[in-house]
């Protein structure tokens, strides 16, 4: 079943490849959707694809990559926003 979830990912989570880190993990496990760095400091990502791979994509983000410091993530439903791909999106 293909369904969206909203990520917000605290901590130090700028400046560490965490974009890219999303972007790549998304896109191995088939997701569309986006992420993007936000001016509090955090990362948001819309991910949209089956609910397996949504988990395995939250839960790789709890991890972060090697630079980076999860403090925290903040899971919320979400709708599908008929996104093609999985992109990196503006800072907002």
């Amino acid at each position: 079943m293909t369904t969206a979830s909203r990520l917000e990912i605290f901590g130090h989570v700028q400046g560490v490849g965490f974009r890219a880190f999303v972007q790549r993990q998304a896109k191995q496990h088939g997701l569309r959707g986006w992420v993007r760095n936000r001016h509090n400091g955090s990362v948001e990502a819309l991910l949209i694809g089956e609910d397996a791979a949504i988990a395995a994509v939250q839960a790789d983000c709890r991890l972060g990559p090697a630079s980076a410091q999860v403090d925290r993530v903040d899971t919320f439903p979400a709708q599908d926003d008929g996104s093609k791909h999985f992109l990196e999106r503006q800072t907002v």
